[in-house]
This record gives C-alpha cells, structure tokens and sequence, in this order.
C-alpha cells in the first residue's frame, strides 16, 4: 500500500524558512509525479508545486516562483519543498500527493491518487 507522510510543518515568523519533507512507501515512483498542495481555513485546496519523480518537469505557482523549491531524493523515496522568504499568507496545511505523471491537469487534486495526513504551516506576522 502507498503511503505519503509529510513533516516539518511548524511555526516560523515572516521571513524565515522551512522545509518540508514527503516521505513515500509502499510502491515505486518512476512513473510518478509528486505534488505540493496547501489548504488554507475556509479556502480550496491550492497547486504549490510538482516534481516528476524520474527528474526535471518541475513546476510551480505563480504564488510561490521564486521563493520555494521542490526536489527528490530517490534513495530516500522523499521529496522536499524548500520554503523561503514566508508570508503569512504562506500560512496552510501542507499535503503531499502522487500520481501518474502522464495524467493531465497537474494542478488539480483529481489527478493524484495518493495523500498525505498533511503538516500545518503557520507564519507569523
């Protein structure tokens, strides 16, 4: 059974950095995309970020360009979003998800199979 956990989630003041993880089991990714999204209160859950497992294809909201960055680890079978220069509005629960990369529509929840429990991200004004 796949399963993702994300952790690093905590509470940092505007400005600082966190970097999240997402650590996969329970199956193989090659043909995998891996995706960041975040769920504000009482707002939709947001694209953040995609890799694709097998290298490149990286892609990014507009929101975030500049100041996060996603990668992997394929000895880990974890991928990472480096999150700097945070504004409050940055402030979510942060999931991970996984799904064929040949799927279209990277942005949408739809095209993801698999998810995380989610790590709560708060930046303080």
């Amino acid at each position: 059974q796949v399963q993702l956990v994300e952790s690093g989630g905590g509470l940092v003041q505007a400005g600082g950095s966190l970097r999240l993880s997402c650590a996969a089991s329970g199956g193989t990714f090659t043909n995998y995309r891996i995706a960041w999204f975040r769920q504000a209160p009482g707002k939709e859950r947001e694209f953040v970020a995609a890799i694709r497992w097998s290298g490149g294809n990286t892609i990014y909201a507009d929101s975030v360009k500049g100041r996060f960055t996603i990668s992997g680890d394929n000895a880990k079978n974890t991928v990472y979003l480096q999150m700097n220069s945070l504004k409050p509005e940055d402030t979510a629960v942060y999931y991970c998800a996984a799904g064929p990369y040949y799927l279209s529509g990277y942005y949408y929840t739809g095209a993801y199979d698999y998810w995380g429990q989610g790590t709560q991200v708060t930046v303080s004004s």
